[in-house]
């Protein structure tokens, strides 16, 4: 059994105008800074998915849609997740939804974390998430990284455009508690099923 998890971040917007990639890029930087995971960046841009039309879960059957079994062959891959979540109406992307109802063996025993922005750090959209997870028998940690409030607004490109550096300090320590449990539930999920 490889000891070191491989965690991939997962980009939940495809929008043209997305704020994601700056959360994303800081998330990743994080993650790479440790030594006791190695990480990924997916974008779901990279993944242009039909909407969920299957006869039914790849639980139950194989999948019949090639970008379907493409994209259930990456995250596959992986022994956990850091989702880069917005908030669009109290929940999260149509996009992010359909990538998550297009595989479930592969999320199947698997944590996840993850890092929201948006007036309220998407913490609304992140519950949600939560929701999807324990139905596709996944694990979330406790922690996530909520970036909202004038943290969120001093660094949008449409209010201050500030680098999300100068806000990092609000934002590290739950970092580490998320990826601290992210960690320690990657390698007991990983013996688990080792055993």
């Amino acid at each position: 059994m490889n000891s070191k998890p491989r965690i991939a971040v997962i980009i939940g917007s495809t929008r043209p105008t997305r704020f994601a990639d700056a959360p994303a890029q800081w998330i990743l930087k994080q993650a790479q800074a440790r030594d006791d995971f190695d990480v990924e960046l997916i974008d779901l841009r990279d993944h242009p998915l039909p909407f969920f039309e299957e006869m039914a879960s790849n639980f139950w059957m194989p999948s019949q849609n090639p970008a379907a079994v493409r994209w259930q062959e990456t995250i596959g891959r992986f022994d956990g997740y850091i989702f880069v979540v917005a908030e669009y109406n109290h929940s999260i992307t149509g996009v992010l939804k359909n990538a998550l109802d297009q595989a479930y063996k592969e999320w199947m025993r698997k944590p996840f974390t993850a890092i929201g922005y948006g007036g309220t750090g998407a913490t609304r959209a992140v519950e949600h998430l939560r929701g999807i997870g324990v139905e596709l028998h996944m694990v979330s940690t406790r922690s996530a990284v909520h970036i909202g409030g004038g943290d969120f607004m001093s660094i949008h490109p449409a209010f201050g455009n500030k680098p999300i550096e100068e806000i990092e300090a609000n934002l590290l320590p739950t970092v580490k508690a998320a990826f601290d449990e992210l960690v320690w539930w990657a390698k007991a999920t990983m013996a688990a099923k080792a055993a």
